[in-house]
């Protein structure tokens, strides 16, 4: 059942998430490790000395408090994950965001309990005739009790919002849920902020970036039981995020476009691939009452194993053979701790002081690969032990 977090590990929460190299993967790692995020977040300065560097500050209480008042300060909050207004399909997610800051309607955020959460995703330059269809598709979704979620960019996104306002939407962003990006749609977000709602696991004052917007697009899928796409290149943002829905085991829909319109070819080949086909509301409708879409727990059974308490001189001994089994290229997470044959704890905290130390970094859908610099003579040391 949920259970509202005390005050006190809200902000500790807030602070481990927003410390310097600590991730949602070691998050939550370090959530199952220490049992609190109070308890996390007074041993990460341990955890970076052990793993080679001799100061590390996790982020002040200062600066938590300040984005909390500034939240508030908007009329905005947080949700954090144990609660019972955050959002529920979030909840299986391997990779959720602990804790996201909301700006809007609180009748909005309670229909992702008594709605159906649909995202509509696409082309930031669609045409005009996808603009329109996605409008009015997410105007009938809409009146037929779901609740439409994208990601405000140009094109579909702004569309599909446009066409939800009045039954209710919602908008993920990729930087802090107090930007506007792009600026153009600034008349749109202050109607979403007025009439839906807007999401971001990003701090306040974040700039939109490059690497954000894969992250955004994993929790359009996350927080969605399906992904429409409304145009889509064979390589776009769009196709990442239906990629993201089929790994959470959410539907898929595609609408159907020309062969000669390169905005076309990535809907058409989710086609191919067994995507359901969208040319009206009916066809989703039809889908949804032909098939349930529970929302697969997608968390990995590896969550459950008990952990037990090992030494630091096997921690050592995984870390060392994790560089060793680790390259520049993404690795599966659960692919190396099973390859593992430490104790789960171990290699769960050798994982984290390598992240903390900036040796590895984890990339959006559970990989993980090795920084260039981390080829070091630890490396090279525990190859020559090994011939």
């Amino acid at each position: 059942m949920p259970a509202n977090l005390s005050d006190e590990e809200r902000l500790a929460a807030l602070r481990l998430i927003r410390s310097v190299r600590v991730g949602t993967n070691t998050f939550w790692t370090l959530l199952r490790l220490y049992g609190t995020a109070k308890r996390a977040l007074e041993a990460l300065p341990a955890i970076a000395r052990r793993g080679g560097v001799a100061k590390y500050e996790a982020c002040p209480k200062d600066v938590a408090e300040t984005e909390w008042e500034n939240t508030h300060r908007l009329g905005g909050r947080f949700l954090f994950w144990k609660e019972a207004d955050f959002p529920p399909c979030l909840k299986g997610m391997p990779d959720r965001p602990p804790v996201l800051a909301m700006l809007g309607n609180s009748a909005v955020l309670n229909a992702f309990s008594t709605k159906t959460p649909l995202a509509i995703v696409g082309a930031r330059n669609a045409s005009l005739n996808g603009q329109k269809f996605a409008d009015s598709l997410a105007e009938e979704l809409g009146k037929r009790d779901f609740l439409v979620i994208s990601g405000l960019a140009r094109g579909i996104d702004a569309a599909a919002h446009k066409g939800s306002l009045k039954t209710g939407t919602g908008a993920i962003l990729a930087g802090g849920v107090d930007v506007v990006y792009p600026p153009e749609n600034i008349y749109l977000y202050e109607q979403i902020k007025k009439e839906g709602l807007l999401l971001s696991e990003m701090p306040l004052g974040q700039a939109p970036q490059a690497s954000l917007f894969p992250k955004r697009n994993r929790v359009i899928a996350g927080i969605s039981v399906g992904v429409i796409v409304v145009e889509a290149a064979l390589r776009s943002g769009s196709l990442i995020t239906a990629n993201f829905a089929l790994e959470y085991g959410r539907e898929v829909f595609a609408v159907p476009g020309s062969p000669f319109d390169p905005r076309c070819r990535g809907t058409n080949a989710l086609l191919k691939k067994g995507a359901t086909l969208v040319e009206s509301v009916e066809d989703v409708m039809q889908a949804f009452n032909l098939f349930s879409f529970p929302i697969a727990q997608t968390t990995t059974p590896l969550e459950n194993v008990p952990l037990e308490p090992v030494s630091e001189d096997v921690v050592k001994k995984a870390r060392l053979q994790l560089l060793s089994l680790l390259s520049t290229a993404p690795t599966k997470v659960e692919a190396l701790l099973e390859a593992m044959p430490y104790p789960l704890s171990a290699v769960l905290t050798a994982l984290v002081e390598l992240e903390v130390t900036g040796q590895i970094s984890y990339t959006t859908g559970q990989y993980v690969s090795l920084n260039a610099q981390a080829f070091s003579e630890e490396v090279m040391a525990y190859e020559a032990r090994s011939c």
